[in-house]
């Protein structure tokens, strides 16, 4: 877990915005997988500038990003392999086998990163929640809308990013432990706006979509099997004051 909280650590450093965009397939079952992609491309370009000729060999940073996978790789697989696998525990064995990550090349440059929640229940997804602040993952908020394997019910108060604010808590990355819960998402918002220009999450389904009731600025059908949702991050980030014109307090979607 600590591979995905260096990815957005090093795309902190680079001081440049990356986009990050998910998608959840929501399955028959009750169960989801979300696939996030973080795009990271300005990001390590503008981070290589940075770094003098002299100390790229060296840079812990770029050694780190070359031994990420570049095939879907499990988190339990991974830390194995490296010998920092901690814990014996079923259940914390089970997820890390559930995640997989692998980064995404570009003329054997690394341009980004992936990560993958493979066929998660709620139960699951509550595991990961639990997590202490150092082990957090970035969570998209939809993968925890209510969904029994016909219906999903989207609360529209949960459009917003605090799976991602979660993750920059705390004192490796928004400041020491004794700052108060305001301090600490202040920091963590202001971090958030520096590295993000653009989120966004589609939603897919395996069954056609039926009937689609509420309605939000945000969130669009796209054809008949997926609905696409794209944060409005000056809003999210307070930096404007643009009113909705559809703000339903949930949206329900029914397939077949």
């Amino acid at each position: 877990m600590k591979k995905i909280l260096f990815i957005l650590t090093a795309c902190l450093l680079a001081l440049q915005s990356c986009s990050v965009n998910s998608e959840i397939t929501y399955h028959k079952d009750s169960a989801s997988t979300t696939v996030m992609d973080l795009d990271m491309k300005d990001a390590m370009e503008m981070m290589k500038s940075m770094v003098p000729d002299s100390a790229k060999n060296g840079k812990k940073d770029f050694t780190e990003l070359e031994k990420l996978p570049k095939t879907w790789t499990s988190l339990y697989e991974l830390e194995k392999k490296e010998g920092k696998l901690k814990t014996d525990h079923p259940d914390s064995i089970r997820i890390m086998k559930k995640i997989f990550m692998k980064s995404n090349v570009e003329n054997n440059e690394i341009m980004g990163i992936s990560m993958k929640m493979d066929h998660f229940t709620m139960a699951d997804y509550q595991i990961i929640g639990s997590s202490s602040k150092k082990d957090k993952l970035p969570l998209d908020q939809m993968a925890l809308n209510s969904w029994d394997g016909k219906t999903l019910t989207i609360e529209t108060e949960n459009l917003n990013l605090n799976g991602f604010k979660d993750v920059l808590g705390g004192k490796d990355f928004a400041g020491e432990d004794d700052e108060s819960p305001e301090e600490d998402s202040e920091k963590s918002t202001g971090m958030m706006k520096m590295m993000y220009k653009k989120i966004g999450t589609t939603l897919k389904f395996e069954n056609k979509i039926k009937s689609i009731t509420g309605k939000h600025d945000w969130v669009t059908k796209v054809d008949d099997y997926s609905v696409r949702i794209d944060y409005d991050l000056d809003t999210l980030f307070g930096d404007s004051e643009k009113p909705l014109k559809h703000s339903d307090k949930k949206i329900i979607i029914v397939t077949e």
